[in-house]
């Protein structure tokens, strides 16, 4: 019963949105309405709260995830990448003209 009383208050309260105050007065409604202790109560709140907090997290790391297999699909690079060609090209660029300062006047091929 417990169980079907926690899928309940998940769908009328809305896991990602379960406030401390609402949190609070759905205690108060459970332990009037189903003569719950304030412990069972505060309990059964814990338990939505976790309940909501890893729904929120699971969210999290599937849009994540759909963001990384969409920017691949249209061939963006993470910043990270980026980042990592962009001083490449730069060591590259300092190593030419490092190179063209070397090369004596008259001695190009």
């Amino acid at each position: 019963m417990l169980e079907l009383l926690e899928k309940a208050a998940l769908t009328a309260l809305g896991a990602a949105s379960l406030t401390q105050k609402k949190g609070e007065e759905m205690v108060q409604e459970l332990r009037a309405r189903y003569k719950m202790s304030e412990e069972e109560g505060r309990a059964f709140l814990d338990r939505i709260q976790d309940l909501a907090r890893a729904g929120r997290e699971r969210t999290s790391e599937m849009a994540e995830s759909e963001v990384k297999r969409v920017m691949e699909r249209i061939g963006m690079v993470p910043r990270e990448e980026f980042d990592r060609l962009e001083r490449r090209v730069r060591a590259l660029e300092a190593l030419q003209a490092l190179q063209v300062e070397d090369e004596e006047p008259g001695t190009e091929c």
